[in-house]
Order: C-alpha cells, then structure tokens, then sequence
C-alpha cells in the first residue's frame, strides 16, 4: 500500500475513464486469466458454482424445504436476479444484498440455522445465484427508496480513511488504468462477484473485498453484511448500470 501512496503522489494513474469507457477488471487482465475465466472447465469458480447447485436442491431445516421446493429452475427463476442486487427488502425495511437475501430465505422459509457470510456454502450459493445472471446487463433495482442508500455509498467511495488517508476515488477513479507494482488498477466495477481471486486462493464476495481495501488503507472495516458496506456496493453497482455480470469472474 506504500506503493499506492507512491503511484497516486507522482500522477502515473491515469484520469478516470468517461462513462463511455468503462470496463471491467476482466478487460486488463492478461490473457492467460482471461482464457481461465471463459474456459468452464479451468475455472476454479466453477468449483463453487457445482456445489451451490446441489444445495439449490438439498432441503434444509425445520421446514426441510430447498431453494428449489420455492424458486424452481434456477435457470428460470433466477435469471437476472443477480443484476439487480442490493435491492429494497419490504420486511425489513431498507437495503439489502444477494447474500444477505440467500441467508433470510435460508433461515425464514427454510428454518434452518443462519450461516456466516464468509461461509463456504453461503458463498457457493451465491455464486451459483449470481451464475444465472452471467452475461446480463447489470441492472440496478429502479426503487426510489434505494436513493439515499446509493448517495451513501458514494459519499463513502469518496471519503478518505484511514492512516494512508485514501478514498476508494483515489485508486479506482483518478488512478485507475495507472500501475500498482505490477497490476493495473481496475475501475473497480463489481461486475463478478463472489469471484475468485488467485491471490485469496479461493473464492469470496465484494464485502470480503472492501475488507482488504480498508485493511490495506490502514483503516477499520466496517464488516461484511453492514449497512456502510451495502450502500457502498448500491453506489457501485449503479456505477457499473450496463455492464454485463461475469459469473464466475476470475481476478488475480
């Protein structure tokens, strides 16, 4: 992260693209990554996508129900979902994202017990979800509700924290395109998550990853699941309208 400082301070990003430019992270990756994320088979998300599947139609809980006993097809039913998250939750009043909606499903017409966000099923769950979406146009839940929720968001993606004092701006916006050691920084477009990312080894969501930018910024993080993190992934993604959703991306 003194990189970081180092790279912003002596102007080698490069000014952040125009509406028109934007891309995601799949677009500067060299093509050895690209060609793991197209190729089903050498896609180690994929893994995940395989095990939500067969979760989709395992009953579970008191209700010894599955995802598949309501939602059918998932091929159909949820076709776009994905696209469209974080949404506006009428039960409970306010934002919520794809994983935070899995987990209530899970444990009010389920009944079964709550898992963790970070969680290895909860996580292959939403893959598989958000697969079903793959190749669609990101599409942010039009509520007027979501409003303030987004304009949070934004004001969060602008704000400077922590002991490097950095905003998420400084990075995906004025430096984006510029060189952070020997990666390109993206425009930080959430157009594939959960994804999996070599340097985590595994796979895991947006939330996951703010976590490591305020970490790396030296600041405290909010915590997956929170309402700071939610409005900052409504912001984001209405930031990315248009884009397609890539399921599962691969990231270095």
């Amino acid at each position: 992260m003194i990189r970081c400082v180092t790279v912003l301070a002596i102007g080698l990003g490069t000014p952040a693209a125009a509406a028109g430019d934007r891309q995601s992270g799949y677009e500067i990756m060299g093509p050895e990554l690209r060609a793991m994320q197209d190729d089903e088979a050498a896609n180690p998300g994929m893994l995940w996508v395989t095990e939500g599947a067969a979760l989709w139609v395992a009953p579970e809980g008191a209700a010894n129900r599955s995802c598949a006993s309501c939602h059918g097809d998932a091929a159909q039913s949820m076709a776009g979902v994905a696209a469209r998250y974080p949404a506006w939750n009428e039960a409970g009043q306010g934002p919520i994202d794809l994983t935070g909606r899995i987990g209530l499903c899970r444990t009010r017409h389920q009944g079964a017990a709550a898992l963790a966000r970070d969680s290895r099923a909860l996580v292959a769950l939403a893959a598989f979800v958000t697969r079903q979406s793959d190749g669609l146009p990101i599409a942010p839940d039009p509520d007027p509700r979501l409003a303030a929720t987004r304009e949070k968001g934004k004001a969060l993606f602008e704000t400077r924290m922590g002991q490097l004092n950095l905003a998420c701006a400084d990075c995906h916006d004025d430096a984006a395109g510029g060189q952070l050691a020997a990666a390109t920084i993206p425009q930080g477009h959430p157009t594939g998550y959960p994804q999996y990312r070599l340097q985590w080894e595994g796979m895991g969501g947006l939330h996951r990853r703010f976590e490591n930018c305020m970490s790396g910024v030296r600041a405290e993080p909010f915590g997956a699941g929170s309402p700071e993190y939610i409005a900052l992934e409504a912001f984001l993604m209405s930031r990315a309208a248009g884009l397609p959703v890539e399921a599962p991306a691969v990231r270095p």
